[in-house]
């Protein structure tokens, strides 16, 4: 798979509004904005991961096309990874490939993600990644508007 990874610019942020209205790939994520369609939180959101410096945040490209973004931040003293690629580009491969790019800039370990219990296509990135289940949890997820359980991931 031949992707590329580069800092996200300002124009990618409608590709990624975008990409965050699609039901089906809200559900799937689950854990999402409390109102996918609010483009002022959603900028307001961006404007202010991007600001902060520890946050690594890429758009992903595949060809000329912005396919998503994938990012590593701080979350309760622990450093996270989160992925988000386009429905219409799933099932090729590209979340793997560009997680395995990041975890190449990102060298802290250990590392933690999350992914809802069902949603295979991102637990099978992880795994391939080489996170492991370490955890189970559940929240309240936007994209399901119903209490979701969770797996916890960690690359050591």
């Amino acid at each position: 798979m031949s992707i590329a990874l580069r800092e996200v610019e300002m124009q990618d942020l409608p590709v990624f509004f975008r990409c965050q209205q699609d039901p089906q790939a809200n559900y799937m994520a689950a854990f999402t904005a409390e109102d996918p369609n609010d483009w002022e939180a959603f900028s307001s959101h961006w404007r202010r991961i991007l600001a902060d410096p520890e946050n690594v945040n890429k758009t992903i490209i595949q060809g000329q096309s912005v396919v998503g973004h994938i990012a590593s931040f701080e979350m309760e003293g622990e450093r996270e990874v989160s992925y988000w690629v386009d429905r219409a580009f799933w099932n090729r491969g590209i979340a793997t490939a560009a997680l395995k790019e990041l975890l190449l800039l990102v060298t802290t370990r250990p590392l933690y993600a999350r992914a809802a219990k069902d949603n295979l296509g991102s637990r099978r990135v992880l795994e391939k990644c080489g996170f492991v289940v370490t955890g189970e949890g559940s929240g309240y997820a936007h994209g399901r508007k119903a209490e979701t359980e969770e797996y916890l991931f960690t690359l050591r």
